[in-house]
């Protein structure tokens, strides 16, 4: 069974930065498309980016492009997510999400929660005005 840690969440000013890990254990991590989702206070859970097994592929939603930054490290298992220039609207607790890869990723795939397998607790990210 694939297990999803979140880390690194938390309180930032508008304009600041966080940095955002995923931690996986329990499966073939170098083999999983990793994704980040968000679900703000009242909303859906929305996508945010997403990155191929082999990290030559990424996605991103068109309200973060510019601004957040998806990256793997397959020799630790892990998922980074480097958030710059903080908005408010970008206040929603954060999720991990894997799932199994099948040759080249494509976009509604990557953007699709249903079809991600696994799926971490998430962390909580608040930008203050």
């Amino acid at each position: 069974q694939v297990q999803l840690v979140e880390s690194g969440g938390g309180l930032v000013q508008a304009g600041g930065s966080l940095r955002l890990s995923c931690a996986a254990s329990g499966g073939t991590f170098s083999s999983y498309t990793m994704g980040w989702f968000r679900q703000a206070p009242g909303k859906e859970r929305e996508f945010v980016t997403a990155i191929a097994w082999s990290g030559d592929k990424t996605y991103y939603a068109d309200s973060v492009k510019g601004r957040f930054t998806i990256s793997r490290d397959n020799a630790k298992n892990t998922v980074y997510l480097q958030m710059n220039s903080l908005k408010p609207e970008d206040t929603a607790v954060y999720y991990c999400a894997a799932q199994n890869s099948y040759g080249a990723l494509l976009a509604v795939v990557a953007k699709g929660s249903q079809y991600y397998n696994y799926w971490g607790q998430g962390t909580q990210v608040t930008v203050s005005s």
